[in-house]
Formats: C-alpha cells, sequence, structure tokens
C-alpha cells in the first residue's frame, strides 16, 4: 500500500477516534444516509424505461405472455389489474413480433381477418353469418380505442332482405361498453358510438341502436336515440335553463337574493313528419304545348244549332261554315318534398318559478324581471309555457347557519395549515439545530487538537520558565527535590543552563523540572508532539 494511503488512513483512523459518542451518531447517520441514496439514485438511473407492450388483456392472454416473456428472460411488470404488461421499451416490438407469431393475444376479437379462413365450400348461411361477426369485430376494436372505453362488445341484429315491402325490418344493434377505472362516458361520447355504428351498417338509424354499460346503465335506448331518455334529457334541460336564469338574476338581484326552479314536460313519442309544397316558376317556358283546329265547309239545311225564337236564320239550307282551335300546355311546377324526424325528447310544456328576498325587491321592476326571466327560460306561450315572479321574505337562518358552518371549516383549515407551517418550522430548525451542535462540537475539538510546539533540543527553555540558581540541582543524578512553588501571581521557575543537542540527561532533568511544575502544560507538549499534523 502506497505511504500517502497508509497515512491518510492512519489520519483517519486517528481522526474518528477522537470522536465523541454524539459525533459518531451523527457520522454513522451521514454514511448512512449517503450509502441508501447512492443505492437508490443507482437503482433509478440503471431501471429501465417500460413501455405497455399489451393492455387490456385477458387473464389466460396475459399469463401466455408473461410466460414468453420468461422464457426470454425479459424484465416485465404487471399493471392495472394484470391486463396491462410493461416491459423495456428497446423490447417492445421484438416481443410484439413474437407474440403475434403465436396467435397472441388469442382473446381478441377478430374482424374482417375471419374471412381469410373460409373455403370455396362454405354455406351462404356461413358466410353471411361469418361476414356478420367480422363486422361487429371491426366495430368492436374501434370502439375500443376511444378514451374511457376499456373493453366493447357489438352485436347485430340484421333481418334477412325480402321483395315484399310491407314485410320489410329495419336493422338494430346492440353496444356494450366496459369503460376503464375511474372513466364515465358523456353524452358527445354516447352520441359518437350511437352514429358510428348507424352509419357503418345499411339501413341500420340511430334510434335502433342500443349503448349499455357495465354498470347496467341505459345510455342510448332503441325508439329514443337519446342518452338516458326522455326522463334524462329532461333533467339536464331543466338544469341548463335554471343555470341560465340563476346567473341573470344573481347579477340583477344579487347573490343569493333569488331562486329558480324549473318544471319541463318531455315527450317520448317520435316519428317523421312529411310536407309536400308546389310552387310557379316565374317566366318559366312551358314544358309542353298541343295545338289542335277543326274546321268544316258544306251545304245543307241550314247552320248547325238550334233554331230559337228570336233566331234570324234561314229556314231552308244555306251553305254553312265551322272552326274550332284548342290549345294545350303543360307548365313547369316546382315539388318541395319535406320529411322531418321528430326525435323523442321534444319539451312539451315548462314551467319557470322565482322567488325574490322581498328585502331586495323593492328596487326592482317585477314586470320588467319576468319578461327577463321569459326570454332567459325561452318560453313558449302558445305551447302552455307558465312564469311566476314573487316577492317573498326568505328565510335566513339556514344561511346563518351555513355561513357559520363554513366559517367555522375555514377557521378549522386555516389552524390546520398553520400547525402544518409550525411543524414544517420545528423541523427544519430541529435539523438546522443538530447540524449547529455537530459543527460546533468539530470546531471544539480542532481546538482541542490545536497545540503549542515544543522543541526540546534547539531551545532548552521554551517558555522562559527556569531558573538558573536552580540549574544545577535540576542536573544532580540524585532525586530532584520538589521546588517551592511561587504565588500564582509570579510562580516564577528556575532557569536551567542551556545544553547541548546531545545532552539527554540534561533534557530528562528539563522535562521533569518542567512535569513537575507545569502537569497541565507538559500534557499538551506530549499530545502535539504525538500529532504528526503539527510540526515539531
Amino acid at each position: 500500500m502506497p505511504v500517502q494511503l497508509s497515512a491518510f488512513f492512519a489520519r483517519l483512523g486517528r481522526t474518528v477516534g477522537g470522536f465523541s459518542v454524539a459525533q459518531r451518531t451523527i457520522a454513522i447517520i451521514g454514511i448512512a444516509a449517503l450509502v441508501l441514496g447512492g443505492v437508490a439514485l443507482t437503482s433509478w438511473l440503471t431501471k429501465p424505461t417500460l413501455t405497455p407492450l399489451f393492455s387490456g388483456l385477458a387473464a389466460a392472454d396475459a399469463n401466455t405472455i408473461v410466460d414468453q416473456l420468461r422464457t426470454d428472460g425479459v424484465p416485465y411488470e404487471l399493471t392495472n389489474g394484470g391486463a396491462t404488461i410493461m416491459v423495456p421499451q428497446e423490447k417492445v416490438y421484438d416481443e410484439r413480433l413474437k407474440a403475434a407469431a403465436a396467435g397472441l393475444p388469442a382473446n381478441k376479437t377478430a374482424g374482417y381477418s375471419l374471412l381469410d379462413n373460409m373455403g370455396v365450400t362454405s354455406s351462404e348461411f356461413q358466410q353471411t353469418v361469418t361476414y356478420q361477426r367480422a363486422m361487429e369485430g371491426e366495430l368492436a376494436s374501434t370502439i375500443s380505442a376511444m378514451d374511457g372505453v376499456k373493453t366493447a362488445s357489438v352485436k347485430l341484429a340484421i333481418p334477412k332482405d325480402t321483395v315484399f315491402a310491407s314485410q320489410k325490418q329495419d336493422p338494430t344493434a346492440s353496444v356494450f361498453i366496459e369503460t376503464a377505472k375511474g372513466a364515465a362516458l358523456n353524452s358527445d361520447q354516447v352520441q359518437a358510438i350511437v352514429h358510428l355504428t348507424s352509419a357503418s351498417i345499411d339501413g341500420l338509424k340511430p334510434l335502433n341502436v342500443a349503448v349499455i354499460d357495465s354498470a347496467g346503465t341505459v345510455l342510448s335506448a332503441v325508439g329514443t336515440g337519446a342518452a338516458g331518455g326522455a326522463a334524462k334529457q329532461g333533467t339536464d334541460y331543466e338544469k341548463r335553463i335554471s343555470a341560465a336564469v340563476q346567473t341573470m338574476l344573481d347579477r340583477v338581484a344579487g347573490p343569493g337574493n333569488a331562486t329558480v326552479a324549473v318544471a319541463a314536460d318531455m315527450s317520448q313519442q317520435s316519428g317523421q313528419k312529411v310536407q309536400e309544397s308546389f310552387t310557379q316558376p316565374q317566366n318559366a317556358p312551358a314544358l309542353n304545348e298541343s295545338k289542335a283546329t277543326e274546321s268544316s265547309t258544306g251545304s245543307g239545311a241550314g247552320a248547325a244549332g238550334v233554331l230559337g225564337a228570336d233566331s234570324t236564320a234561314p229556314a231552308s239550307g244555306n251553305n254553312g261554315t265551322f272552326t274550332s282551335d284548342k290549345t294545350t300546355k303543360n307548365n313547369a311546377v316546382n315539388k318541395t318534398t319535406e320529411t322531418t324526424t321528430i326525435p323523442a325528447g321534444a319539451v312539451t310544456r315548462q314551467t319557470v318559478s322565482v322567488a325574490v328576498n322581498k328585502a331586495t325587491a323593492d328596487g326592482l321592476d317585477m314586470s320588467t324581471l319576468r319578461d327577463l326571466v321569459s326570454s332567459a327560460a325561452g318560453i313558449n306561450v302558445a305551447r302552455g309555457d307558465v312564469v311566476t315572479v314573487a316577492a317573498l321574505p326568505f328565510n335566513t337562518a339556514g344561511a346563518a347557519d351555513a355561513k357559520a358552518a363554513l366559517d367555522a371549516a375555514k377557521a378549522e383549515a386555516d389552524a390546520q395549515r398553520t400547525a402544518e407551517t409550525w411543524k414544517t418550522i420545528i423541523i427544519v430548525a430541529s435539523i438546522l439545530l443538530l447540524i449547529a451542535l455537530a459543527l460546533l462540537l468539530y470546531a471544539l475539538k480542532n481546538r482541542r487538537q490545536s497545540r503549542q510546539p515544543v522543541d526540546l533540543g534547539e531551545r532548552l527553555d521554551p517558555l522562559g520558565l527556569l531558573d538558573p540558581a536552580t540549574t544545577a540541582m535540576a542536573l544532580t543524578p540524585a532525586p530532584v527535590a520538589p521546588l517551592p512553588v511561587a504565588p500564582l501571581a509570579v510562580r516564577e521557575i528556575p532557569r536551567l543552563p542551556d545544553a547541548g543537542p546531545n545532552d539527554l540527561d540534561g533534557k530528562r532533568a528539563r522535562i521533569d523540572s518542567l512535569a513537575t511544575h507545569e502537569p497541565e502544560k507538559t500534557a499538551g507538549y506530549l499530545r502535539s508532539m504525538m500529532d504528526d499534523r503539527t510540526p515539531v
């Protein structure tokens, strides 16, 4: 081992040996924290970046894929209840190709790939069923790609084609949705699923698509085509109108000085309305025109016709002539046919009730306020809508109790935040105090180790305390008798004469004399001599 390294370890051992119990405890805690931090940092830096290999797997498929990963020695991690498998990013594509070669995941809904295995001997029934299964699988895969949808299943009911219009039936579809954990489908997503399904099947109307979630909630019913049916539509409509009217009232009467209630009746019937109208274009040529002319000339008894009492026609045969012109025109006519689909959930009647606090209603014009409410709620008097606006005294006891409860909750939250703040301050102060204590102990130890050097070879009297009159007594080999101690104010010590560098007996005598008169300083000199960091 190199001399420098040996000296370093020797100094380190002496330094550690001079630590107190508190210093050793702090040093051990610091070393443990550094080791744990290094291990955690190394583990975090060496941990590979994981990427989802497959998600939404069935238990059987997940087990097979995990066995494949174990065989290949690829680290993995299961999340989402075992339905998602995470692998290192650089292994994703290789493992996906291996899984696809092994036919995994096997429980995935097949789409048009079902048609690849059909032979030429398949019956018409098999072809029809396989094609329907393929469409169901493709729709399920597409719907499963939506946000919030974990799995989806589509079932189609497509009737047979018939040449009789009276016996023709419309196709229907049902969609089962299992949402992801903590997710919920909104009305826009439900409508997207309905229209996606209806547009994929020939002749399928949006009204004939049912959507049900895993909790058994009907999101879209056949015949209504609206998420939740007419009841939920009525609730949504009431909330929307109430919010609009309440916002207007808060700005007019002030927050808390008016309240509104809306009740709406929704129609649960749906149908279609066909209307035709005809108009004649201006300055348009006729589509076709025909003209017929008829004439006759000859002699006879008389002119054609019936003679009347005042007739002047001769009674006997005169020559007669007959001419007739007939014109027929077929003009162009504009024809407009309008087909209106009336969905379920139309508002048939609504009532709006507004109560204004009487204490603040003195400066309000009730007639104007009524008109504002009618406009904001979209009141239609023709269908029987009713608006009622009244000024009534409000019961403020509940509001006072609510305000007191809110104030108490706010005070409790403030007290909790203050306690958390003081807790943080105490923890930080404790840490700072421990650090200051460690620094203080370290400074005291360094101060104790700072000793004055003594040179016993070149300087025989480092402090000038020896008296020349008593030098002979110190040099005699006889036991040195203790010298009388001078008063504390003087403390004179006999001075010994200087000796050569090889006078060992003289050095020993001077050390004995110094140890006798100044034991504490002698101990300090000896400690400084043993410390190799202090020059001798």
